[in-house]
């Protein structure tokens, strides 16, 4: 299949960079078996537990724990300079503009992708950064913003029925 793949490339004017092709194992047997190394142009493909797609982490056990975790503490980075703003006396309006610019699009970034199916731990990280957010002092938007509704209603499943 891979000499398939290969050819189908040469054949299209593609050409593969193997450094930077990883190839992860999904395997849910309960008795694992060794896997055959990959190949491509001679080269032995590098076998990876994870990897870091289109900005989403993609795990070999197909959980979100990694990416959901990766966000998380990205978006509590950033929460220090929210606190930094707020130190600085800036007015609610612009610390709001500040966490929906950067903390409010780290967290919701492929949220449809991944969030379905992250674990209620990992649900509750994401709502514990919206809720220091909100004890720093953000007014977060109200239901009328559809980004910020769409958000909401996926990290607070429960107030799905205050919108129409």
């Amino acid at each position: 299949m891979t000499s398939q793949f290969t050819d189908w490339c040469r054949t299209n004017n593609l050409s593969l960079n193997v450094d930077k092709t990883k190839e992860i194992v999904v395997d849910f047997r309960r008795t694992r078996r060794d896997h055959s190394l990959l190949h491509i142009d001679g080269s032995t493909v590098e076998i990876v537990k994870s990897s870091k797609f289109l900005g989403v982490y993609l795990a070999e056990d197909l959980t979100w724990s990694l990416n959901t975790s990766t966000i998380t503490k990205k978006a509590q980075q950033c929460l220090y300079f929210l606190r930094r703003l707020r130190k600085a006396h800036l007015p609610p309006p612009i610390l709001t503009i500040f966490y929906r610019g950067t903390i409010e699009s780290i967290l919701s970034s492929c949220i449809t992708a991944w969030f379905g199916n992250c674990t209620a731990s990992d649900r509750k990280s994401l709502q514990r950064v919206m809720r220091t957010a909100e004890i720093i002092g953000v007014s977060l938007p109200t239901h009328s913003h559809s980004h910020h509704r769409h958000l909401h209603h996926t990290l607070h499943p429960r107030s799905n029925q205050h919108c129409g």
